[in-house]
């Protein structure tokens, strides 16, 4: 069983002991529960409906837990599916199983903590998918700059952003800010735990799917040196969306 803290690792600030010791305590639990229930969703790759996790987890939670405060849980494949988008076209989604979209839960709640004291440090012009902020709230602040006299407003949508995500780079992101490392290898099993397509499981070697729990808070740790590097060079746009 690994100590408090990780292999070698540092306690996260703002918490006592290791950070999956707080992901796995019951109450997180429990709130985790809830949410995947109140946000449905199909089955992953293994077919276990949302209604069929309760009495899973009631038969094999002691194991998945020993196995997440160890370091040693594997994350099950995605399974990819089509939804159209408003504009034409398809959007990729990666359908995480159940369990995992609990598990991911689970740890999005504790790392929301954390995000309070990360966004402080993130760009103030970013608007996406950060807490208490909004797109009619980047629609307000880029009226402002027009009303101050400035005459352009950039919307920049990046193609295929969730899809083409570097690995290396995102998880030096995250060990940056995640000292348990078995919380920064858990995470990095969910971008590398490979597409079903086709009948057919297929290596995830860049990119973080779209349609999991964790995706919207990752995106921001990537995109925070480009949000940054906008506003020091030029008047400071308001990313609505990735």
């Amino acid at each position: 069983m690994a100590r408090p803290g990780g292999e070698g690792s540092a306690a996260t600030p703002g918490f006592t002991g290791g950070l999956m010791e707080v992901i796995v305590a019951r109450d997180n639990l429990k709130k985790a529960l809830a949410q995947v229930k109140r946000n449905k969703g199909a089955p992953g790759v293994d077919g276990m409906t949302v209604a069929e996790l309760t009495p899973y987890l009631k038969e094999h939670w002691p194991t998945i837990r020993a196995q997440l405060l160890d370091g040693t849980y594997r994350p099950q494949p995605v399974r990819r599916a089509e939804i159209p988008k408003p504009a034409g076209g398809t959007r990729a989604l990666g359908i995480p199983t159940v369990l995992d979209r609990f598990i991911q839960q689970a740890v999005l709640q504790v790392l929301q903590v954390l995000q309070r004291q990360w966004d402080a440090t993130f760009s103030p012009s970013s608007y996406g998918f950060r807490p208490g902020r909004s797109a009619h709230q980047a629609v307000t602040r880029a009226q402002q700059y027009i009303a101050t006299g400035r005459r352009w407003v950039v919307d920049v949508d990046l193609e295929k952003f969730f899809d083409r995500v570097n690995h290396d780079l995102l998880m030096g992101l995250v060990a940056k800010r995640v000292a348990d490392q078995r919380v920064g290898r858990l995470i990095g099993g969910y971008l590398t735990a490979g597409v079903l397509a086709d009948g057919l499981v297929g290596p995830t070697d860049e990119g973080t799917p779209q349609g999991g729990p964790l995706s919207p808070l990752l995106s921001n740790l990537m995109l925070d040196v480009l949000n940054k590097e906008f506003g020091a060079t030029r008047p400071p746009l308001c990313p609505l969306r990735r």
